[in-house]
This record gives C-alpha cells, structure tokens and sequence, in this order.
C-alpha cells in the first residue's frame, strides 16, 4: 500500500523537527547560530545572572585556570555539542553565538592577551569526539600510540575533551591558531570562507611524546606549554629518581609526567622539564613571561599538590609546601605575584571509633587519609610567587551547608577572590577588609554535569560560571556571567593594593 500525500507530509515534518532537536552534526568554522541571552535573578539574593547560553545543548565553559574573554573582552569562548568536537563563541552584548574551530580540538583551549587569537592542540584519534560533559579537564591516561584499547576516563573523573573514549592516536598532534578578529569580521558579513583562511598548523609534536591536552599559552604568545606522556619524561629525569605510584582511590598520580613547549613563531619544540608524578592544570602567569604553574593530579588529595617551574626547566619547586593533613586543590593564577589556592575542609573530623568520615561523597572517605578537616586552617589561600608567604582569604562560614571553598580564583587587580562551594554557590571575598557574601545560589544544582569553575574577567568587574540553573534535568550546563557588586566596584582601601 502506497503512503498518502497527508502521510507523506508528516513524516518529513517528524524529520525536520527532530533534526531541530539535535545539535549539528558538522558545521563550518564561522556558521552563526541565534541568542538565547536571558537576564534571571538569582532566586536567594538577587544578583542578576545573564545566561549567554540557556538550552540544553552540553555547554562547558573554558577551564577556570585559563582566560575566558578574547582581548578585546567582547567574546567568550566555550565548548559545546551545538557542533560536537568544535569551539564556540558567544558576544556577551548581542548573545549571537560563532563556530571558531573546524575539524576539532584535544584538550584546553588558549586565548591570547594581546590578540584575537585562539590556540589548541589538534591529535587525530580513530574515532570523533564524545560529547562534552562538564568543563574539567581529563587526566587519564596519554593518547595511545601503540594500542588498539579504547582509552577511559578514571572512575569519579568526569570526560571533558581528552582522548577518552577515542581510540589510537593516528597522527603526531599539531598546535593550531585561529585568527578570530578576521573570522568575527567574514561571519558578521556573511562572507566565510574556508577554514584554512583563519586556521594555521604553528608546528607539530612528535607523536612519541604522547602530548595530552593540557595546554596554557605564554602570555608574550611565543611559547605554548603542554603535557609529555610517561615514555618521553622517563627519558628526561633526574638520574636516581623513582616514579611515583597511584596515590589515593581513583588509581591516579602516577608518574613519571613531563612538560614540553614548542616557539610558535617557528614551531621548534624543546622539552622543559620531568617530574615523578602525573601533571595535571597546566597554566601561565598572564604577566610574567615564562612562569608556569601545574599540580600533581590524583583527582583528589596529593602527597604534594602545586608546583612551579620556569619555562625554559630552571626553578622547579612546589609552589605551596603543604603538610600530610592539608587537603590542597584547584590552584589558579590569581596577580601577576600571586596564585590563588582551595584548602578544603569539606571532611567532617573524624571522632575514636568511626569507620569512615561523614558526608564526604562517593571516593572521599578513609582511604584519602586523614585530612580535609576544619582542625587546622582552610580556605581560600593567596600564595605569593616571589616572597612565598600565604595568607587565607575566606572560607565557607561554618556550619554552612556549603562545607568549604572548592574551585578558587582572584582578580587580576588583586581586590577579590572567588570560589565555590560543595552546594555549587558561588561566594565573593574582599581581600582587603576580609568581608565575604554568597553571591549566587543558582538552585545549588548539585546534580549538574560539573562544578560552576568561576573565573574574573581582564577588569575585575564581573565573572563566568557555567550552571544548570535553568536546565529541566538539573544536569545540562549553560554559560552565564554574574556581575561583581557595584558597591564592591565603588569601594576605595586607605593602602593601595599591589597585585
């Protein structure tokens, strides 16, 4: 029996509405897509919130260690499966949102201070990318060269753009450059052209140096900064030196870890420095050339958390030397001196007799040791890279169902401090009279896909977060940009600050 013409017609409406539903499956670098810009009041105190992106589409904001805006502070740029495996951007005054890769990304993505340009690592994998879930960078194993075996993201580590779930590695991976000037000038005149016209390949890195994705750009963007796998940092360290095993029980640490850089203008690749232990947040001080800051990633407590080293492998130390019952995360460059520092007290202290620490979530209880209590100092730490002192900003008021400080940041002009909490608030912190506010409630989506990872713009004014405030699922990210207080703005300090 032959279909009607009336049958016809809805099944090819049936096809056109479901293809609305779902996120394009290839697009080309420049293709446009409409605002979903919303201004909503945060529900506890009001602040007003303005989601640059407000359907369900896997939005993830760029990591909270690396710059968020372009430099001329007029785009932010994020990840998302409106394109799976492709960079977006979204103008935070019009809310039009701008594809800025073709043919995809590994990893972080790197905006330079100066100009408006984009940096990532491209490594070719047998299979696409999975869809993005969260903005965490993944730490599991290198891409693998040798091996037919899907690789998986550790148990508790939540797959955020490695090459999780990618198969082999088929190729040496390459440091692009997108000019993003040029291709918001041809999207906005509707004259894009092909990718090779923004893209260009600054150089290759031998695939034997298993190059992960965690990547930071130099900020006089003449180097940029990556992570070498265990086989090319074997080859490199110290003589005499043991590799670390797993530490805690995600079964991750393990070294030896390495970092590489390659000159961008000429594409020479030169290897920095070796550790013992797996590398994780690897990022640079936006005002001092050649300083890096990384950690030693377990997906929780570490023996040794934060280091510093020098990009040519001159100083490498630990940045903040913390003791056994320090529970240090999150660390991110807040001033040109300073990094800011997460010293949780999320753990419930541990009374004689009890098995295991109350209310610490799935893979926080006894066998991370005994820390992460509120028996000794916590909060946010502002640690100083030239005199090496520490003070503590904030913490979560205690007895508040927050429990502690988790992902941390500063602003570049050394007046505030920002964080998160485990309700998925974020909180403001003066770090000159000591005065602290929860800023946005955001429903404490506790259930949503990642953490709200806040981070400054270049003027301290306002910050990004990624929430799922206004998801039906309470699980589907979106970007949003909440403002700091404008009596905040207008306060004035008897003592000038020095970032």
């Amino acid at each position: 029996m032959y279909p009607t013409l009336n049958s016809l017609l809805l099944r090819v409406a049936l096809v056109l509405a479901t293809a609305c539903l779902l996120p394009a499956a290839s697009a080309q670098i420049g293709t446009r897509f409409p605002s979903e810009k919303k201004v909503v009041a945060d529900p506890v105190t009001g602040v007003p919130l303005t989601f640059l992106t407000s359907t369900p589409h896997g939005d993830s904001k760029i990591y909270q260690t690396h710059h968020q805006w372009t430099a001329d502070g007029k785009w932010l740029i994020f990840r998302s499966n409106r394109v799976r495996g492709e960079a977006m951007a979204v103008n935070e005054e019009t809310g039009k949102m701008v594809q800025v890769s073709e043919g995809g990304y590994s990893g972080m993505l790197c905006l330079a201070d100066h100009s408006m340009s984009l940096y990532f690592l491209r490594i070719p994998f047998e299979r696409p990318a999975p869809a993005m879930v969260g903005g965490e960078p993944a730490y599991g194993a290198p891409p693998s060269t040798t091996t037919e075996t899907p690789l998986t993201t550790p148990p508790g580590v939540r797959p955020a753009g490695g090459a999780a779930g990618r198969g082999r590695q088929t190729g040496p991976a390459k440091i692009m450059k997108v000019d993003l000037g040029k291709l918001f000038a041809d999207s906005e005149a509707g004259k894009v052209q092909p990718a090779s016209a923004y893209e260009k390949i600054c150089g290759t890195i031998p695939m034997e140096w298993g190059a992960g994705g965690d990547m930071a750009l130099d900020c006089t963007e003449d180097w940029a900064y990556f992570r070498v796998g265990k086989e090319e940092a074997a080859k490199h360290l110290v003589a005499d030196t043991k590799a670390e095993a797993n530490y805690g029980p995600r079964n991750m640490g393990a070294g030896p870890a390495g970092l590489g850089r390659m000159n961008l203008k000429t594409g020479e690749v030169n290897f920095v420095v070796a550790v013992p232990f797996q590398i994780g947040h690897v990022q640079t001080n936006p005002w001092m050339p050649g300083e890096i800051v990384f950690c030693w990633e377990t997906g929780g407590k570490a023996p040794q958390r934060t280091w510093t080293v020098m990009g040519d492998g001159r100083g490498l130390r630990p940045l903040f030397p913390e003791a056994p019952y320090d529970w240090i995360t999150h660390e991110a460059v807040a001033t040109k001196d300073t990094v800011a520092i997460a010293i949780l007290a999320h753990r419930k202290v541990k009374s004689p007799g009890e098995n295991a620490l109350e209310n610490d979530g799935p893979g926080q209880g006894d066998a991370w040791g005994a820390n992460g209590t509120g028996e000794h100092p916590t909060g946010i730490g502002i640690v100083n890279l030239r005199t090496r002192e520490m003070r503590i900003a904030g913490q979560v008021p205690m007895g508040n169902p927050g429990r502690s400080v988790w992902h941390v940041g500063g602003s570049p002009d050394g007046r505030w401090a920002v964080a998160d909490d485990f309700q998925y608030r974020l909180w403001l912190y003066d770090l000159t009279s000591g005065e602290s506010i929860m800023l946005a409630d955001m429903g404490h989506m506790t259930g949503a896909a990642d953490h709200i990872h806040p981070t400054f713009n270049a003027a301290s004014t306002k910050i990004e977060i990624q929430s799922a405030m206004l998801s039906e699922d309470k699980r589907a990210l979106n970007i949003v940009v909440v403002p700091v207080p404008e009596a905040w703005l207008k306060r004035t300090y008897p003592v000038k600050i020095v970032p």
